[in-house]
């Protein structure tokens, strides 16, 4: 009976103190970590608020070194409004208020005019001027304080980020990263108002639970200063040769962190409204699919050194030309060879040589290969609107046909996302990793949520991926603009690709226009990154070696050395 006793008294101690430590971290919170937030809640009692303001979490870049930059924040100012019903003289309001901002009085009139209490003339103005039209004095205008979504770094990595516009009647999170994470970025005017002790007890709820993340702020794995080298490299190759576009993608093989995810042209979500186009604000590198050319011959040898049918000294036959089910499937020149290596496959970007590895290996494993590499299949990235690449047409054909032109990287559409990782298994030893963009979220009040690396599953032996690591080097050393670009301190694996441009909607392809791809990693045999580019229907140039090998080279080149990595020969 005692020690039944003593139980409860310990369980009623263990209780207090553990509420208690929550009290005071709940109290650290709103007195330190939010500090600023009610700093300001307390400033805006001198202006009035405009009803329900705006509020929402922040969204962060991450520099190398750690420092979070504002990639979507909130801003402050105020709204100039006058009510109608009380506005005793409108044409001497427009007069002194004109001096002020700018106003255009037929529009200042017809808004005087109407039947109501509350009509906006100008939004957005800082407090100085907030402050000027307050002098006024003039009854029936006043200024309310206002929020707004804001990127501070203007267009930078837009289409990753996306945008706060309007669904329906209310502010939500409209593409990208503002879409993907709405729950975790939304805030309801109500949530201004929330008890603190049922605050406190929702978030004991929720961290034992796990049912859902809270509210908090999202810090992005992307680094602004590779994103913004990305997306200037893209700009000019597009600009150079007057394409439709151009997108990248640069990723940690090892762990699949977007270091930057590019598509340009893009748009400037503060201004969002100024752009018709809408397929501007949507992310190609996760919701498009290209047929993406011969870097997929990389994977289709890489198979076939994984079951052991050839090695990088193989030989066979080129004649320039393959019958295939009574189809003729040409290399990309018409030339013959003759007698050449594997090697000399990647080198020269011989279709024959494909078409070639792929019957060693064998209809059945090319495609089990196809379908591990992640075809066909969504990587499960961390932002909306995914799709999935169209491999069916491959692995559910009869006909060899689809299988030969797989091998070079023609008639299956991936998307860029998908690439990147099957790429990354070449880089990492032959691991299939999750690509994401976001690597922690920060919620309020709690312990932030941690993303961690994931493996989906291994696809090759390391054995394999080291051959053809040194295969692709020497494309990079010996045969990409003739070893033009080859660097003395540094291994870069790289293979180019130039497929013909599908018409959209209909089945065939576009004459004349073409999608160029490139693809590479370094260190090769220690990868800290690779770097996928791709470039929508240029115009002046045939191949994609032409290009794309120089933003390659000078995107390669700055990660280097921004990340100081040490020389690997």
């Amino acid at each position: 009976m005692e020690e039944g006793f003593k139980f409860r008294i310990r369980l009623i101690y263990l209780f207090i103190f553990l509420f208690g430590a929550v009290l005071i971290t709940r109290l650290f919170f709103i007195q330190v970590v939010r500090a600023d937030y009610y700093k300001n809640e307390a400033n805006r009692q001198y202006i009035a608020p405009a009803g329900n303001e705006f509020e929402r979490g922040n969204i962060y870049f991450t520099r190398k070194d750690g420092q979070l930059i504002s990639a979507a924040t909130v801003k402050s100012g105020f709204q100039a409004v006058i009510n109608p019903k009380t506005l005793k003289n409108a044409e001497n309001a427009y007069q002194e208020l004109s001096k002020i901002i700018s106003l255009d009085k037929d529009d200042f009139l017809k808004h005087s005019q109407k039947d109501d209490i509350y009509e906006v003339l100008a939004h957005r103005l800082d407090s100085e001027t907030a402050q000027k039209i307050k002098d006024l004095k003039i009854k029936g205008l006043d200024v309310y304080s206002e929020n707004w979504r804001y990127y501070p770094a203007a267009s930078l990595a837009s289409r990753v980020l996306g945008f706060v516009g309007y669904k329906g009647d209310e502010l939500a999170g409209r593409y990208g990263i503002e879409r993907y994470y709405e729950s975790v970025l939304a805030r309801s005017f109500q949530d201004n108002f929330v008890n603190s002790f049922a605050e406190i007890l929702a978030d004991i709820k929720g961290v034992i639970s796990g049912d859902t993340l809270g509210k908090g702020d999202v810090v992005l794995t992307i680094e602004p200063n590779v994103q913004s080298t990305l997306e200037n490299n893209l700009e000019k190759v597009l600009k150079k040769y007057e394409a439709e576009m151009a997108a990248g993608i640069i990723i940690e093989p090892k762990t699949g962190k977007i270091l930057a995810m590019a598509a340009v042209p893009n748009f400037n979500p503060n201004s969002y409204g100024e752009n018709k186009n809408l397929n501007i604000f949507t992310n190609p590198n996760v919701e498009s699919v290209y047929e993406m050319g011969s870097i997929m011959k990389s994977l289709t040898v890489a198979a076939a050194i994984d079951q052991g049918k050839i090695t990088a000294e193989t030989r066979y036959n080129d004649y320039g030309y393959v019958d295939v089910g009574g189809q003729r499937l040409n290399n990309y020149d018409g030339k013959a060879r003759g007698n050449v290596s594997i090697q000399d496959v990647l080198n020269n970007s011989i279709n024959t040589g494909a078409v070639f590895v792929m019957r060693q290996l064998g209809r059945e494993k090319f495609r089990d290969y196809l379908i591990n590499y992640g075809f066909g299949e969504k990587t499960n990235i961390d932002l909306p609107a995914e799709i999935q690449g169209l491999l069916s047409n491959v692995t559910e054909s009869p006909r060899e046909i689809e299988y030969a032109t797989a091998s070079f990287g023609q008639g299956f559409a991936v998307t860029p996302i998908e690439m990147a990782s099957a790429f990354s298994a070449l880089a990492n030893g032959g691991y299939l990793m999750k690509p994401y963009v976001v690597e922690r979220i920060k919620l309020q009040g709690i312990k932030d949520k941690e993303i961690k690396p994931e493996i989906r599953r291994e696809v090759l032996k390391k054995e394999t991926t080291e051959e053809v690591s040194r295969m692709l080097t020497k494309v990079f050393d010996e045969a990409l603009m003739n070893g033009t670009y080859k660097m003395d301190h540094y291994s870069i694996a790289t293979k180019t690709g130039t497929a013909q441009s599908v018409t959209e909607g209909e089945k065939g392809y576009q004459e004349g226009k073409y999608v160029h791809t490139f693809f590479g990693y370094a260190p090769a045999f220690d990868a800290k990154f690779l770097t996928l580019l791709i470039l929508v229907k240029p115009q002046g140039v045939q191949y994609a070696a032409f290009s794309l090998s120089e933003p390659f080279v000078n995107i390669t080149k700055f990660l280097l050395n921004y990340y100081e990595v040490p020389p690997d020969r």
